[in-house]
């Protein structure tokens, strides 16, 4: 069964369908290409299982001109370099103002689609087709968009909204445990941020969802979702709230930067910055203790990292972390929690409970 949601942005707003079979399904795509150039963003990884199928469904019903990019699939990929290589076939393509650039991947595919959207002439549509269940929540909701620097994640981008996001849950089949996992981190923080009646059914739910269960994938997909697109629609440019969707995302970014893009996944960094996050939240006298090792728990049954990489110290955490755009005027802004449900963005914790939490290591919200 097909859900809608919608991203209420006025003139900007878009629906989000998540159901199986949708990348079959003309009827979702053609209201929202404009022109009759469509070029596909894919990588090596999901051509080969989907780039056809999604070529055959634009086909069926009208006579695009269809061209695509294939990339090499990681994080280390997610890169200016990768970005040229579609404005390559574009021009190659002689593709116009008037073409739609199809994101159909995870994360990675999506943030680097959506960059060339934006900044092509000036600006183009596009569509998401996420494949990967952390892009289905998270990345490919929003309009965030961008590369990766050397010094910093995320640091090069643009706003820019997709014309519609197709959320198709009979591609997470092919989906790695550890991809799942990593989705899962994503999952998780939406009932830590703003949900806890959420959160308490992804710890009733948490070995179904693990199973794949059809069912609670498209429940959780749906809720997650619509706890983004409610953030979003009240914050587009994170200048307040939406800010908390990066709960553990500050920590997180800094052991994928300093441990080399694509060596940890996304997700993973994410999933031990929230146990960070609310490490630090329970130091500051804010979290119970009860709570942290909730935290602790659902991170655990994801099969999620529940301690940062051994050799990175507290200092080198926060070289990296010193590096990020909630940074303002050289203050450290991070996302905490109150209790579970109700995060904060805040430069007001100690600074001593702060380097207890970067060295807890394995320890973190146990002592």
């Amino acid at each position: 069964m097909n859900q809608i949601l919608n991203v209420d942005l006025g003139d900007r707003s878009y629906p989000i369908h998540i159901g199986a079979e949708l990348l079959s399904q003309p009827g979702l795509l053609t209201p929202h290409i404009h022109g009759h150039q469509v070029m596909i963003v894919t990588n090596t990884t999901v051509a080969p299982l989907y780039l056809d199928t999604l070529k055959r469904t634009l086909l069926s019903t009208e006579q695009y001109q269809v061209a695509n990019v294939i990339l090499p699939d990681g994080e280390e990929h997610k890169t200016l370099a990768q970005v040229n290589l579609i404005f390559d076939a574009l021009l190659e393509n002689r593709f116009n103002r008037t073409c739609t650039l199809i994101a159909l991947g995870g994360g990675v595919i999506g943030d680097i689609t959506g960059f060339a959207a934006a900044s092509y002439q000036r600006g183009v549509n596009f569509i998401q087709i996420p494949t990967t269940l952390l892009s289905q929540v998270d990345s490919s909701v929003g309009g965030k968009t961008g590369v990766n620097h050397p010094l910093g994640k995320n640091m090069i981008g643009a706003f820019w909204q997709p014309q519609v996001v197709l959320a198709d849950t009979r591609v997470l089949k092919t989906l790695p445990a550890r991809e799942l996992s990593a989705g899962l981190a994503e999952v998780i923080k939406y009932g830590l941020i703003r949900d806890p009646d959420f959160f308490i059914w992804l710890e009733d739910n948490i070995s179904g969802l693990m199973a794949m269960d059809d069912e609670l994938l498209t429940e959780a997909i749906f809720r997650s979702c619509q706890n983004k697109a409610d953030v979003v629609a009240e914050d587009e440019k994170e200048h307040g709230v939406r800010a908390t969707l990066n709960l553990g995302h500050t920590f997180g970014h800094a052991i994928e930067t300093e441990q080399g893009y694509g060596n940890w996944l996304h997700g993973e960094a994410v999933g031990t910055g929230m146990l960070m996050a609310a490490d630090l939240s329970w130091r500051e006298g804010w979290l119970s203790k009860e709570d942290c090792s909730r935290v602790r728990q659902i991170l655990a049954h994801a099969n999620l990292p529940a301690e940062p990489p051994a050799q990175m110290s507290a200092q080198c955490f926060i070289d990296h972390m010193l590096v990020d755009k909630k940074v303002l005027d050289g203050n450290l802004r991070l996302v905490l929690l109150k209790t579970i449900g109700q995060a904060v963005v805040t430069s007001d914790f100690s600074e001593m409970h702060l380097h207890a939490c970067l060295e807890a290591g394995k320890n973190l919200g146990q002592k």
